[in-house]
């Protein structure tokens, strides 16, 4: 199995320019301007639900190459200008809720560098088309969020070519199916932390001198915070520590007038399932015993993290909002 980390490059991200014009369904154009929003829908069939086909990939996994393939709102989000003018960068903005909220940043009016593995790359070129083709700034940042110089390095590359900084999402994860502590290597073990944990502690700790009152900073959680699976013992306690970093960094940083809050989903249907985070027999099934009867698509979280960067939500910080489908907390 591939022990690289999640959602970073380390090869240069030229290529993500000019050749970034795919035509897939997913990559229709953003909806125009003012087109209507509003009306109501089943959740329970909104998207798809299990059986799912059985699948593997090499990890980390592409969005592009999944079965179905996970909605992240390129053909349905419809910005208003909520982020005009504001600047942000992603990591793990290839894929999952990372991609949806890049989307959403972008046609919500913000500039956006994201973060990816070098086998991510096809994924990645799609983000930063859809950016550009929203008329904002798209800045691919290649690097592994293990290393402590690059995450530096990261956030300086970010504040270059954003011309500024005032959003930071932490979304890039790790995440194994290990049936047993006995099998969980040391290696392993490791990869997740570092992935999971100190990348956003060395992230954080370099983007706080740039960020300016009004600036605000998301991490991404999980229901496994809350209930952790026996399979997930790695995962779920990084996740149970990004609850609390949130927690503790909002009353630290609250008088900086810096926001620091989480995104907790639950089951959604992203390439950490497909590429080791589920077992097979979970693939199959992943999502069916949520009160919707499915696992969410990226694209039903991409407005939390908006609501988390505006400047409405000027009094939300240290909290965690959850979409669970009807399962775990809060």
């Amino acid at each position: 199995m591939d022990d690289t980390t999640r959602r970073q490059v380390m090869t240069g991200a030229a290529t993500l320019g000019a050749t970034a014009a795919l035509a897939t369904p997913a990559m229709a154009a953003a909806p125009a301007a003012g087109q209507a929003r509003g009306g109501k829908q089943d959740p329970r069939s909104k998207h798809p639900k299990p059986p799912f086909p059985a699948q593997s990939q090499p990890w980390p996994g592409l969005a592009g190459q999944m079965n179905p393939r996970p909605d992240h709102g390129e053909a349905s989000y419809v910005g208003s200008g909520r982020l005009r003018g504001r600047k942000a960068l992603i990591t793990g903005g290839d894929s999952g809720m990372g991609r949806a909220a890049a989307i959403a940043f972008a046609r919500e009016g913000a500039d956006v560098a994201i973060n990816y593995l070098p086998q991510e790359e096809p994924d990645a070129r799609e983000v930063i088309d859809l950016i550009r083709r929203a008329g904002r700034k798209g800045v691919p940042i290649p690097g592994d969020l293990r290393s402590e110089s690059f995450c530096r390095d990261l956030v300086e590359r970010a504040v270059s070519g954003l011309g500024g900084l005032d959003i930071l999402v932490c979304n890039a994860g790790r995440q194994q199916s290990v049936a047993s502590i006995l099998d969980l290597t040391t290696e392993e073990f490791d990869a997740t932390m570092k992935t999971n944990i100190y990348a956003p502690f060395w992230i954080i700790k370099a983007a706080v001198p740039h960020l300016e009152p009004g600036s605000a900073i998301i991490g991404t959680t999980s229901e496994q915070a809350y209930d952790p699976a026996p399979d997930l013992y790695a995962y779920a306690q990084t996740k149970a520590a990004t609850m609390n970093y949130v927690k503790s960094l909002a009353k630290q940083l609250g008088p900086k007038g810096i926001r620091v809050n989480g995104v907790a989903p639950g089951p959604i249907w992203t390439p950490l399932q497909v590429s080791g985070g589920a077992s097979q027999g979970k693939l199959v099934t992943f999502g069916a015993t949520a009160p919707l009867g499915r696992p969410g698509q990226p694209a039903e979280l991409a407005g939390i993290y908006v609501r988390l960067a505006e400047d409405d939500g000027s009094y939300t910080t240290g909290n965690i909002y959850g979409a669970g489908g009807g399962q775990g907390q809060p």
